[in-house]
C-alpha cells in the first residue's frame, strides 16, 4: 500500500451533530465511487456518536462495501492524538502519500497540523468536498498556537522508550560549567531507526519537529537546561565556527561563546561531536567533527576562535571528544584515508586494502596536541575505563548512520556556563 486516505468527520455542525456525520459519510461514499483498494481512516469527534450504540462502526463497514477492508475509525481525546495515532498507522505499513477529504476550514486546520506533526517525507492532497459547517474560523496565527499547545500537551504525557534518558558526563570538565553527551534511550520517537531520543528534525526523514522538540524538552529536565535557551550547530562537514553575537553564517560545524546560559550543542551519529571548555577564561565550544571536517581542521578552528574571541590559552582549555564510529566499522576510499595516515600512521589500519579502517578519534587528538591542547585535557567519553564508545557497535545506545543507513537519528553534544 503506498497511499491513504483520511476523512474529517470533525468541526461538525454542533446541532444534529450525528446527522451532519453520516451526511459527510454519505457524500465521500458518492464521490469516491467502489473499488479503491486504498485503506480509508475517519477522524471523528470525541463528542460524536461515532462508535457507541447510536453510531457503531459496523454501520461504516456496511456504508463502505466496496473498499479494500474495513474503514478505520479515529475518535481520540483530541485531534492531536488522532493524528498521532495515524501517523503511527500508515509508519507501521510505511505509506507516506496521503489524501485528506475535508471541508475548507478544515483543511487550514490540518494544515497547521501537517506542518507540526509531519515533515516532508510525507505528500499530502486535500480535497475539499465538504461544505463548512461552522462560521467560527480561528485567525491562521490562533489556530497555530492552539494546535501547537494541544500537540505538545499530548506529546508530554507520551511514554518514554526505551528505559530512561541517560547523560554521559566526563570528570575533567569543571564544576562550572553544565555538559554531558545524549543516548538514544528516554525519548518518544517509534521510528526504529529513530527511536528513541531522536534530537535533530531532517525534512527527509520522518520524525517531525514537534516530536523532537518534546525530546529536546525531556533532555532538559534531566540535564538541567531550558530547551529556549538551546542552540544548535547548522552542520556542513566543513570547518565555520560561528561566534556567538556575531553575524551568523548560513551553515557552521563550530559554535564558540562566553554567555552564561546559553546552551550550545553540536550533532552526531558516527561524527564526533567536541565539546571545549576553559574555566580559566569562563569561554565554551563545540563542534561537529566528521571524517571531513576533521581533516579541513574544524577542533583547531573551534579552539582558535576561543583564543582569539576571549583570550583563552589553549594550555587552560579542556576537550571531551563524544560517541562516534570507531575504527573498527569506519572505512574510506585510499585517497582519503591517506589523509589521516599522513597525520599519523596509527589513525589508518590496513593502509593497502581497498578501503582501509580510520580512526578519526585518535586523528582529532594528535591535532589538537599539536595544537597546544595538553594531553591530560583531551579525554574520549566512555563507560567503561577500558571501552572506547564506538556508535555503530553500541545499537542499543547510540544512533549511527554507518549502520543504520540514510533514515538515522541524531545524538548531541552540549555544554553551558552556569
Amino acid at each position: 500500500m503506498s497511499a491513504v486516505t483520511l476523512v474529517d468527520l470533525t468541526h461538525a455542525c454542533s446541532s444534529q451533530h450525528d446527522i451532519c456525520v453520516k451526511k459527510r459519510i454519505s457524500k465521500f461514499r458518492a464521490l469516491a465511487g467502489n473499488g479503491s483498494q486504498e485503506p480509508v481512516f475517519f477522524i471523528a469527534d470525541p463528542e460524536s456518536s461515532v462508535g457507541t450504540d447510536r453510531f457503531p462502526r459496523s454501520s461504516l463497514q456496511e456504508m463502505f462495501i466496496g473498499l479494500s477492508g474495513s474503514p478505520k475509525v479515529l475518535c481520540k481525546s483530541s485531534l492531536s492524538a488522532a493524528l498521532y495515532s495515524f501517523k503511527q498507522a500508515i509508519d507501521e505499513e510505511d505509506i507516506s502519500n496521503v489524501k485528506i477529504v475535508t471541508s475548507s476550514r478544515g483543511r487550514g486546520v490540518f494544515q497547521v497540523y501537517q506542518q507540526l506533526l509531519f515533515t516532508s517525507a510525507y505528500n499530502f492532497e486535500y480535497s475539499v468536498m465538504f461544505d463548512s459547517l461552522s462560521r467560527d474560523c480561528c485567525p491562521s496565527g490562533q489556530c497555530t498556537a492552539d494546535a501547537e499547545r494541544e500537540l505538545s500537551t499530548f506529546l508530554q504525557h507520551l511514554p518514554a522508550l526505551k528505559g530512561d534518558i541517560t547523560i554521559l558526563r566526563s570528570s575533567l570538565v569543571s564544576d562550572c560549567f553544565g555538559h554531558g553527551f545524549s543516548t538514544r534511550t528516554g525519548g518518544i520517537s517509534y521510528i526504529s531507526t529513530l527511536s528513541s531520543l531522536n534530537l535533530f528534525c531532517n525534512p527527509r526523514r520522518k520524525d517531525s519537529r514537534a516530536v523532537v522538540a518534546e525530546n529536546l524538552r525531556r533532555l532538559g529536565l534531566q540535564a538541567g537546561f531550558h530547551p529556549q535557551q538551546f542552540n544548535l550547530i547548522k552542520c556542513n562537514h566543513a570547518s565555520d565556527v560561528w561566534v556567538m553575537g556575531k553575524p551568523a553564517p548560513d551553515s557552521y560545524d563550530g559554535m564558540v561563546t562566553n554567555q552564561v546560559g546559553v546552551v550550545i550543542a553540536a550533532p552526531g551519529a558516527d561524527c564526533m561531536p567536541l565539546l571545549f571548555t576553559d574555566p580559566v577564561a569562563k569561554a565554551i565550544g563545540v563542534a561537529h567533527a566528521g571524517w571531513k571536517g576533521t581533516l579541513m581542521g574544524i577542533a583547531m578552528a573551534t579552539v582558535n576562535a576561543m583564543v582569539s574571541e576571549f583570550g583563552s590559552r589553549p594550555a587552560d582549555i579542556v576537550c571531551v571528544i563524544g560517541p562516534s564510529v570507531g575504527p573498527c566499522c569506519f572505512t574510506l576510499e585510499q585517497d582519503s584515508a591517506r589523509e589521516f595516515h599522513a597525520i599519523h600512521p596509527d589513525c589508518v589500519r590496513h593502509i593497502d586494502s581497498s578501503r582501509p579502517n580510520v580512526d578519526i578519534r585518535h586523528a582529532t587528538r594528535i591535532l589538537l596536541e599539536r595544537g597546544g591542547i595538553k594531553p591530560e585535557h583531551i579525554e574520549d567519553i566512555r563507560i567503561k575505563s577500558d571501552s572506547t564508545l564506538c556508535t555503530s557497535c553500541h545499537p542499543e545506545l547510540f544512533f549511527s548512520h554507518v549502520r543504520d543507513g540514510l533514515d538515522f537519528g541524531t545524538q548531541i553534544g552540549f555544554v553551558w556556563i552556569k
